[in-house]
């Protein structure tokens, strides 16, 4: 009897994943494709009490407890593993290039499905982890199948001044996109938009950037003071100013990053003789992407240049070459040579190019501290992992006790 039993719950969950498969990939929601092992567990394993506000009948079983303790964390594993892939991911903030939008120390929930879930290219991997495991160097992956790109439908799309989280397109490790290193920025342009930096000010499509009120943007401020000058440790604990220090030959002149709050403040100052932006001036710098002599760019003063839209078809020069290196070679996979200023792409001389995948541009809310799209380029869409949902937790290394926690910042969404 209880065989039988079996064959009709392994029959009817058959059943129930041809049928629930069917319908999800003809609603185009297949993320929700991992439920069945739910109802599997439910119908089988029973590791978890889903009915929890009711007492569980204990049932007499053959299975040892060591056998109910691996089926319970094999389930939770593959459980976890299921949700960080196609739904939520933890991160954490660990560089000062969002700052004061996000902080180091805050760690975030970011949304994969906002703009759909990306489907593992490596999935042969340790679960949980990136792309390392945790207290080694070894690698957490084997590239012995490596599965092509292809996103899920989700519940919209990459839009301007979203906080996005990619894998780093420039990394030159040699590791597979889903495991390249994870980066956070504001998506400032997305396919299509022409962007432009003047004298620091951002411009998209020819117009002012459209900021959001809860942005937080901070450059570079060169200040004079006279007398007593700047305690840093005081301006640290009354405004949070954490970088900058001082320049020149005496303590009365100082490099501070600030927003236009702290620039405000500082200005009341009766000390403080002059406080005004550094400006990167228009010239040759070597690590600025695209920089040439047709295009002596800086961190303030930059482009226009266009952003990569799939389908659009550009003309290629050995001057602008150095542009889209990298998208025909790095990102969509093809052999690129330039033989006597003749380009050459998989062995066949060309003068044009068409996209085959959108790109954005991305760029840090602390712009004078923040390695972004200025210095490496474009992020392909294959590269996005998420969008920045809310502030879990908030930890201050540089407090004590209880304060190390910051407070307000819990269950803040990200904006």
């Amino acid at each position: 009897m209880k065989n039988k039993s079996f064959q009709k719950k392994l029959l009817f969950f058959t059943i129930f994943t041809l049928v629930y498969v069917i319908v999800i990939r003809s609603l185009g929601g297949e993320w929700l494709l991992f439920l069945p092992l739910f109802v599997a567990d439910i119908m089988f394993w029973n590791t978890i009490n889903w009915i929890f506000w009711k007492k569980r009948k204990k049932k007499k079983s053959n299975k040892s407890e060591l056998r109910n303790w691996v089926e319970a964390i094999f389930f939770a594993v593959i459980a976890a593993s299921l949700l960080r892939t196609f739904l939520i991911e933890a991160y954490t903030i660990p560089t000062s290039s969002m700052e004061k939008s996000l902080l180091v120390g805050d760690f975030l929930f970011v949304s994969k499905l906002a703009y759909g879930p990306r489907v593992p290219m490596t999935p042969v991997a340790v679960p949980l982890v990136h792309h390392t495991v945790p207290g080694t160097k070894k690698k957490s992956y084997s590239e012995i199948i490596q599965l092509p790109y292809h996103r899920m439908k989700g519940i919209g799309k990459v839009k301007r001044n979203d906080c996005v989280v990619f894998n780093w397109p420039s990394e030159k490790l040699g590791r597979p996109v889903d495991k390249k290193e994870n980066y956070i920025k504001r998506c400032v342009g997305i396919s299509g938009d022409i962007i432009e930096i003047v004298d620091g000010q951002l411009f998209v499509n020819q117009k002012k950037h459209n900021e959001p009120a809860e942005m937080k943007k901070q450059f570079f401020y060169q200040i004079k003071t006279k007398g007593s000058g700047l305690n840093l440790k005081t301006l640290y604990k009354k405004y949070d100013v954490t970088e900058g220090s001082y320049y020149g030959r005496n303590k009365n002149e100082y490099v501070l990053t600030l927003t236009d709050t702290t620039r405000f403040i500082l200005s009341k100052y009766k000390n403080v003789v002059d406080i005004k932006r550094k400006i990167d001036k228009a010239e040759k710098y070597e690590y600025i992407f695209g920089n040439s002599k047709e295009r002596p760019w800086s961190s303030d003063n930059y482009g226009p240049i266009s952003v990569p839209q799939k389908g659009d078809k550009i003309s290629l020069t050995p001057e602008n070459i150095k542009l889209y290196e990298d998208i025909i070679s790095n990102y969509e996979n093809n052999l690129l040579e330039i033989r006597n200023d003749i380009i050459y792409i998989n062995n066949k001389e060309v003068t044009e190019y068409e996209f085959k995948q959108n790109y954005y541009w991305m760029m840090g809310d602390n712009r004078h501290n923040s390695a972004d799209s200025r210095f490496w380029g474009f992020v392909p869409e294959d590269h996005i992992v998420g969008k920045a949902l809310f502030i879990w937790m908030s930890w201050d290394k540089n407090a004590k006790g209880i304060k190390k926690v910051r407070w307000k910042r819990l269950f803040k969404s990200v904006k």
